[in-house]
C-alpha cells in the first residue's frame, strides 16, 4: 500500500486551489460516512478520522487544472474515489488480518470481520451514488475500475502460479491493485474539468505509473530505510514473508555467494529477530536494490514522458515534481 506522498506545491495560486479542493473533499467524505445505523456510521468515519494525506483526491484535483478547474463535478468525483481507496482499506485489514491501520486500532479489530467488511461495501455503495449523479461513463470507469481492484486482489491473494514469473505476477498485481484507482484519479480530473481527450489519454497512463513507482519505491524504502521513512516499520515486508520487488530481484538473480540470502528468503515468515537482522543486512547489500531502484526509475521516467506532453501549466510542474520525488526518496 502506498505510504502518504509530501504535495508540496510550489505554486501559491494552485496550492491555494488545491487546499480549497480538499477541504470541499473531506465535507463530501463526511456527509457520504453518515448511515441510519450508529455502528455503520462510526465505523464509517473510523478511518476517515484516522487521516491521510488523501494522495487520490489531490491527483484529481491537479489534473482537473487541465481543463475548468472550478467545474462543479471534479470534487464528488474526488470524493468518489477517496471513498472507494477507503473501502479496499477495510477489506484489505479483514484479508490480512491486521489490528492497526494509521496508527490507530483496524476497524476489523474493533467492531468485527462482518461489520468491517459491510463497512467497506457501504462506502463502495455511497461512491457509486456520487457518481451516479456524473453520468453513465462515471460508473461504467469506476465498474472497470473496481474489477481491476479485485482482479489485482485476487491474484496476490491466489499467488504466483505455476510457469508464472514471479516478478510479472508481482508488478501485475501492483499494476491492477494499486495504480488501477490513481490512473483513474487522474482520469476523472481531467474528464470533469472538461480538459481535451488528449489530456485525458496522457494524465491517465502517467497517473497509473506514478501508482506503480510509488508502490515499487515504497518496497525499496521497506528495505533500505532506517526509520520509517516508508510509512511502517523497515523490514516489515521481510518480516512477513511478503515477496516485494527487492526479494523477488534477489531471488531471480541469486548466484553461489547469496546461498544464505536465498535461504533466509525462502522462509514462510522471518519472526525471529535475530534472522530478520541478517536478512535485512544481506539483502540490503545485494545488487538486488539497484535493480528495484532502476525498475522505480523506469516507470517514473514513464510517467515523465507523458507528462511532459500536456500544456504547460502550473499542474504540469507538479506532476514533475512527484516523478523526481519517488526517485530522490530511493536514493
Amino acid at each position: 500500500m502506498i505510504a502518504a506522498v509530501p504535495m508540496e506545491l510550489t505554486d501559491a495560486a494552485l496550492a491555494a486551489d488545491v487546499v480549497d479542493g480538499l477541504a470541499h473533499v473531506e465535507e463530501g467524505l463526511r456527509t457520504a460516512a453518515k448511515a441510519q445505523h450508529p455502528v455503520l456510521a462510526e465505523a464509517a468515519e473510523h478511518l476517515m478520522e484516522a487521516g491521510g494525506k488523501r494522495f487520490r483526491p489531490t491527483l484529481v484535483l491537479l489534473a482537473g487544472q487541465f481543463g475548468d478547474p472550478r467545474d462543479p463535478r471534479i470534487v464528488p468525483a474526488a470524493v468518489a474515489v477517496e471513498l472507494t481507496h477507503l473501502a479496499t482499506l477495510y477489506h484489505d485489514d479483514v484479508m490480512d488480518e491486521a489490528d492497526v491501520r494509521r496508527g490507530s486500532a483496524s476497524a476489523n479489530s474493533r467492531w468485527g470481520n462482518t461489520v468491517a467488511i459491510l463497512t467497506g461495501d457501504y462506502l463502495f455503495a455511497r461512491a457509486s451514488e456520487i457518481l451516479a449523479d456524473l453520468g453513465a461513463e462515471a460508473i461504467r470507469i469506476q465498474a472497470e475500475t473496481f474489477a481491476r481492484l479485485v482482479n489485482g486482489q485476487i491474484a496476490e491473494t491466489v499467488g504466483c502460479q505455476p510457469g508464472e514469473d514471479p516478478l510479472n505476477h508481482y508488478l501485475g498485481v501492483v499494476t491492477e491493485k494499486t495504480a488501477s484507482l490513481i490512473a483513474t484519479a487522474g482520469r476523472f480530473g481531467a474528464m470533469f474539468s472538461g480538459a481535451p481527450a488528449s489530456v485525458i489519454d496522457r494524465i491517465t497512463p502517467a497517473c497509473a505509473a506514478i501508482g506503480v513507482a510509488f508502490q515499487l519505491s515504497d518496497d525499496i524504502l521497506d528495505v533500505a530505510s532506517e526509520s520509517a521513512q516508508s510509512g511502517k516499520t523497515p523490514g516489515t515486508d521481510l518480516r512477513e514473508g511478503v515477496r516485494s520487488l527487492p526479494v523477488l530481484h534477489a531471488l531471480r538473480s541469486a548466484g553461489p555467494a547469496d546461498g544464505r540470502l536465498v535461504e533466509l528468503l525462502s522462509m514462510p515468515e522471518l519472526t525471529d529477530p535475530v534472522l530478520h537482522a541478517e536478512a535485512l543486512t544481506l539483502l540490503r547489500g545485494h545488487a538486488a536494490m539497484e535493480m528495484a531502484r532502476a525498475d522505480t526509475r523506469q516507470w517514473a521516467q514513464q510517467a515523465r514522458e507523458l507528462i511532459l506532453d500536456l500544456p504547460d501549466v502550473p499542474a504540469r510542474a507538479a506532476f514533475e515534481a512527484m516523478c523526481e520525488f519517488v526517485v530522490e526518496r530511493t536514493g
